[in-house]
């Protein structure tokens, strides 16, 4: 054996590879895996009931695991190897790491999408289940109330195991959406839930949007977009999480002594489809004011030029956003030009220059200013942290 192949860690990775959050996580510890040492990596294996599990006769020297039951976690420490875990589902255990998504971060960013959208009535839909933490619906419906608003959750008064036929299921669904106030938005805890939810919503005749707008608590690319309508969706940095995890467990492996706190991976914001491509306002002066900036903001506009679009006196104009939306027409058309530049530092190769012009703003320092404002960082910073996010 040579000395690379003596030095050739072997890891498992006990993440599913269903969906796109999980093949994302896996695409990060590869990249690490790739630029720090080729590890030999075993993915997903799986037993005879094509459980994820560890293969009996397995000896490594690390696992990042996405640990979903006990038995899978008492195989883990059968094993007495360094272990990071990268989901919420069993958390804060002794002797695992944690590399998980900021729950806390994932509510507001949900919450902001939905309130951007004048939503003032809010809903969670997470059906009982062993595949998910309750710690997501948690951190939603404490942001909806700390916001100062009611948030409905879906409590259907069955356990976590039992097994519900699909019609019966779809009554029970139908007879909570039944109970809503509408419109509402409804934030999802995954998007298979969002995609049943929309499912359900179609077959009852609600329609989606317009009297039930939902939003995914994360993205799986296939379930969000056969959905109908298209699925929005948090934008989850799996392949971020992947990296982080397989450079804390590369430590670990090394005898270093990881944080006693986890690692918070914030997600990189909102993918918009039409499940929620709607203004939940009741007052057609405020919605014709926010579809004049959504078409204009790029331009040379000001709060001027919606006064003649719309004709009320500014004053009114300043009460009635502040009242739907907590914020003045001035900040609206700030706020859609900065979403903008966000959008375009994550999927463009422009410069700095190109995009402020590009989102409305009369130059790049302008636009610095207003982007490290609004998100405590600036635009080629945080160009930087979405490279480092997807290594």
């Amino acid at each position: 054996m040579t000395d690379l192949e003596k030095h050739v860690r072997q890891v498992a990775v006990l993440v599913e590879t269903e969906d796109s959050w999980g093949c994302s996580v896996i695409r990060g510890i590869a990249d690490y895996s790739q630029d720090h040492g080729h590890w030999n990596l075993l993915i997903d294996p799986r037993d005879h009931e094509q459980r994820s599990a560890l293969p009996d006769l397995w000896t490594g020297d690390g696992i990042i695991a996405r640990i979903g039951s006990r038995m899978q976690l008492d195989q883990i420490r059968d094993r007495s190897v360094p272990t990071v875990n990268v989901d919420t589902i069993f958390e804060g255990l002794d002797g695992i790491y944690d590399v998980i998504t900021d729950d806390a971060e994932r509510a507001e960013i949900a919450l902001a999408h939905l309130r951007d959208r004048g939503f003032e009535q809010f809903a969670f839909f997470a059906p009982p289940s062993r595949q998910y933490s309750p710690k997501r619906g948690r951190a939603f419906t404490t942001a909806v109330r700390q916001a100062g608003f009611d948030c409905r959750e879906y409590k259907p008064g069955y356990r976590v195991g039992r097994k519900i036929g699909w019609e019966e299921q779809q009554r029970r669904v139908n007879r909570w959406l039944l109970s809503l106030p509408r419109p509402v938005a409804v934030f999802t805890v995954d998007a298979h839930r969002g995609r049943q939810l929309a499912e359900i919503c179609y077959l009852s005749g609600i329609r989606v949007p317009d009297e039930v707008a939902i939003l995914a608590g994360d993205t799986d690319e296939l379930m969000c977009d056969v959905c109908t309508p298209p699925l929005s969706s948090v934008a989850v940095a799996g392949r971020r999480i992947g990296y982080e995890a397989a450079t804390l467990l590369a430590g670990m492996m090394q005898g270093e002594t990881p944080p006693h706190e986890p690692y918070m991976v914030p997600p990189q914001g909102i993918v918009s489809r039409q499940s929620t491509d709607i203004l939940a306002i009741d007052d057609d002066m405020v919605v014709r004011a926010l579809r004049f900036i959504q078409a204009h903001a790029f331009h040379d506009i000001a709060v001027k030029d919606i006064l003649r679009e719309v004709p009320v006196s500014r004053r009114s104009l300043e009460i009635q956003f502040q009242h739907y939306l907590g914020r003045s027409p001035a900040e609206e058309i700030r706020r859609v030009r900065l979403e903008k530049g966000q959008e375009l530092l994550a999927r463009s190769e422009m410069s700095i220059g190109e995009i402020a012009l590009a989102c409305g703003f009369a130059n790049a320092t302008r636009f610095g200013v207003a982007f490290r404002k609004r998100f405590g960082l600036t635009p080629l910073a945080y160009r930087k942290q979405l490279v480092r996010s997807t290594l």
